[in-house]
Formats: C-alpha cells, sequence, structure tokens
C-alpha cells in the first residue's frame, strides 16, 4: 500500500513527457476545484436564503404554541396558567386568539387573519421589532398594528380620524337571517402601526389588535382562546416542555413548534435544496469524466513502467491501487482547493456585501460547516468511483502483461 501510494504521488505531481496528457490532466484537476467550488458557493447561497426566509417566521413565530385538537378554541382556567407559571419551564405565556375575517377601510375590503394577544406577547415573540411606522398598540383598546400589505391593498394610512377601519365577523347562530345587518359584528379599529417583515405573505396576512377586542368580535368568553404560545426557559428543551403542556392540558391539545407551524414553507426549502444539491452533483460527474480520459492516457503513457513493477512481482492489484490513489489524490486536492475558493467568496459577501438584492439588503450567503462536509465528502466518493473506473483498465488484456 505505502509503495503504491508512493509512485501515485508521484505520477500525481510530476509532468508527462506528453503535452496532451498534461492539459487534459490539467483541465480535469481544474473542473474538480471549479465544480466544488461552484457546489460549495450554491450551497452556501441556498443556506443564506433559507436563514433568510425563516428569519421571518422566526420573528413572529413563538417556541411552542399550543392548540386544541376538539374545535377551534378552548377556556383557559388560572388554575392551568397556574400551574404554567409553577413549572418554571416558561419565561413568557401569551394568550391569543387568531381567526380569518373581513377587514374594510374606504369602500375597499380584504380578508385576513385577525390575531388578539394580551400583554405577555412581547414575552414570546420578537414582532415588536419589526414595526416600521408607527408604534405597538397599548393594552385595553382599539389599537390595531397591521401589515403593510395589508395597508397597501386598502390605501390605509395611521390615525385616520376621517375613514373607519372595519373588523366584520359573523354572529355564531343558528336559523334564518331576517336582517343581513344584524348578522354580522362590526368594530371600528384604530391602525396605530403597520409592520414590515420582507415577505409578501405575512405583510399581508395578520391584523393585531388587543386580546379582548378579538374575542368580542368572536364571540368569545373572557377566558376563552384559540391557543397558547410560550418562550422556553433556558436549560429547557422542546421534549421536555412538550410532555409538561400534555400532562397539564391532555393528550387532545395539540403542541407544535416553529418548523411544525410551517411545515410546508421547511419541506419546500429542504426540496429547493436537494434539487440543487443534484444538478450540481450531476456537474461533478460530468466533470469527473476529463479525470477517467486523463488517468486512462496516463496508463497507456506509463504502460512500459507498468510491465516493469509487473516483471518485479507486483501484483496486479497493486498496480491498479497506483492509479485508483493516484486519482483520488488528484480529486481530494482539487475538492480543498475549490472548497477554500468557495470560502473566499462566501466570506467576502458576508463581510464586504459584494452582491446586492436591493441598495439595502445584500444577497445572503451562509458560512457552515456541513456545507464544507457535503461537498467534500461528494468529490471524494464521486473522485473514488471516477478514479477506480479507469484503474480498471490496469489488466493483462489491455496493456499485454502477464497476470
Amino acid at each position: 500500500m505505502k509503495f503504491s501510494f508512493y509512485i501515485a504521488k508521484r505520477y500525481a505531481f510530476s509532468k508527462s513527457k506528453s503535452k496532451a496528457i498534461n492539459i487534459i490532466t490539467a483541465i480535469a484537476s481544474l473542473g474538480i476545484i471549479v465544480s466544488a467550488m461552484a457546489m460549495f458557493v450554491v450551497l452556501s447561497v441556498f443556506s443564506g436564503l433559507r436563514e433568510y426566509s425563516l428569519s421571518f417566521t422566526n420573528q413572529l413565530d413563538p417556541e411552542l404554541t399550543l392548540f386544541s385538537g376538539k374545535g377551534k378554541s378552548f377556556v383557559i382556567t388560572p388554575q392551568k396558567m397556574n400551574e404554567l407559571n409553577q413549572s418554571k419551564m416558561f419565561t413568557g405565556i401569551a394568550k391569543v386568539v387568531e381567526d380569518r375575517l373581513l377587514f374594510s377601510f374606504n369602500e375597499k375590503q380584504t380578508v385576513a387573519y385577525i390575531k388578539g394577544v394580551d400583554e405577555n406577547f412581547e414575552k414570546v415573540s420578537q414582532f415588536q421589532e419589526a414595526i416600521e411606522v408607527g408604534q405597538w398598540m397599548e393594552p385595553n383598546t382599539s389599537e390595531t398594528v397591521v401589515g403593510l400589505g395589508i395597508a397597501h391593498v386598502l390605501s390605509m394610512g395611521m390615525f385616520d380620524v376621517e375613514d373607519a377601519f372595519t373588523a366584520i365577523a359573523l354572529k355564531p347562530g343558528t336559523g334564518v337571517i331576517d336582517n343581513p345587518e344584524n348578522a354580522f359584528i362590526k368594530k371600528h379599529l384604530t391602525p396605530v402601526g403597520i409592520y414590515y417583515l420582507r415577505n409578501e405573505d405575512i405583510d399581508s396576512k395578520y391584523v393585531f389588535t388587543t386580546l379582548s377586542e378579538a374575542q368580542e368580535l368572536l364571540s368569545l368568553n373572557e377566558n376563552e382562546i384559540t391557543n397558547l404560545e410560550f418562550k422556553l426557559a433556558p436549560g429547557i428543551t422542546e421534549k421536555v416542555a412538550t410532555a409538561k403542556l400534555k400532562e397539564i392540558f391532555g393528550s387532545s391539545f395539540v403542541v407544535k413548534n416553529r418548523m411544525q407551524l410551517n411545515d410546508s414553507l421547511y419541506k419546500m426549502l429542504n426540496t429547493e435544496n436537494a434539487v440543487v444539491y443534484l444538478i450540481f452533483l450531476l456537474v461533478v460527474i460530468i466533470a469527473l469524466f476529463n479525470l477517467i480520459g486523463a488517468l486512462i492516457m496516463i496508463i497507456l503513457e506509463k504502460q512500459s513502467n507498468i510491465k516493469t513493477l509487473n516483471g518485479l512481482g507486483m501484483r496486479m492489484q497493486s498496480l491498479r491501487r497506483i492509479f485508483l490513489l493516484q486519482g483520488l489524490i488528484i480529486s481530494v486536492l482539487g475538492g480543498i482547493i475549490g472548497i477554500v475558493l468557495g470560502a473566499i467568496v462566501v466570506i467576502a459577501q458576508e463581510e464586504y456585501q459584494l452582491v446586492m438584492i436591493t441598495e439595502g439588503l445584500a444577497y445572503p450567503v451562509d458560512f457552515n460547516f456541513a456545507n464544507v462536509g457535503i461537498v467534500f465528502v461528494s468529490i471524494t466518493v464521486l473522485g473514488f468511483l471516477a478514479s477506480y473506473i479507469a484503474a480498471t483498465r490496469v489488466n493483462s488484456d489491455y496493456l499485454n502483461i502477464n497476470g
């Protein structure tokens, strides 16, 4: 093995007598370097886009959310709240009422989610940091915070005293409706803030109001809510906290983390990442065809040397191993150089924002060692397979030597 590696190293780093073989080997090496660099940069870009996309939901969504599995709403008793507080597992517990309603302003209408929150919402979410214009609402008022997308659709500003911003909900009940006007609950809200998360879907999704206003619109009692949102205490895992919530509320309740709340988004991002990886894996495979060709030409050039080594008693397996190791050396070194060059590009983008999406927003990238490992393993495994294919050409029939 040591002797085979020594010869393989000599072949890998020494020039051939044939200029054509040197050129083909250089092209093969360059192809590996460029493909490794491209794969690493693109994976880093998609990692950055993933983090950028998830930053919006992470800013809005809590660490854990509790829902009723048997209906839209449930009653949260003071006893249950005491049990939650005494568990010492949560630094924030917010009561929330959420449902789809119709909103109108100045003869324009749109459907969005109303999200009524109590004063503890600031402890479980960083959402207040997303307020672009105005301020967060005061407790026990009719103040509201809307998304930029909703404000744009309704052509709505803040503190408008001439036109009323109205939330409209159906009254619960059964039977025939005599007067359509009596079938709805209407409340006038006062916009005091506009949030902007740079995500069109989220910016057009929510109208935030106080818990009592939302309960009144949805005909819910004082202690009736649609979900509880939690921020975990330091050192408490999601698994432990979920088990405690199941113990307090029972198995009929559903507990979801951020990933489960946005499972479709996570699936989409993971699928995109996998597709991009497979595309660049194909690019690497194409680049490694050059390596196979270069190794076969080197085998033909070294035919006399192979016969000499065979005559000295070197087995066919050891002869094949020489060119297998040579190809592996070229692949591994090319992969390492490509990763290093890719890392320089990614770090330069992170530090100096060389490529911009808009004037104030740099193209997101994320340097992480998981991508380093993915690229290095991919190049190494495919390089090994390419080298093995070329090394099989070392046989008695192909080179006219003794087995």
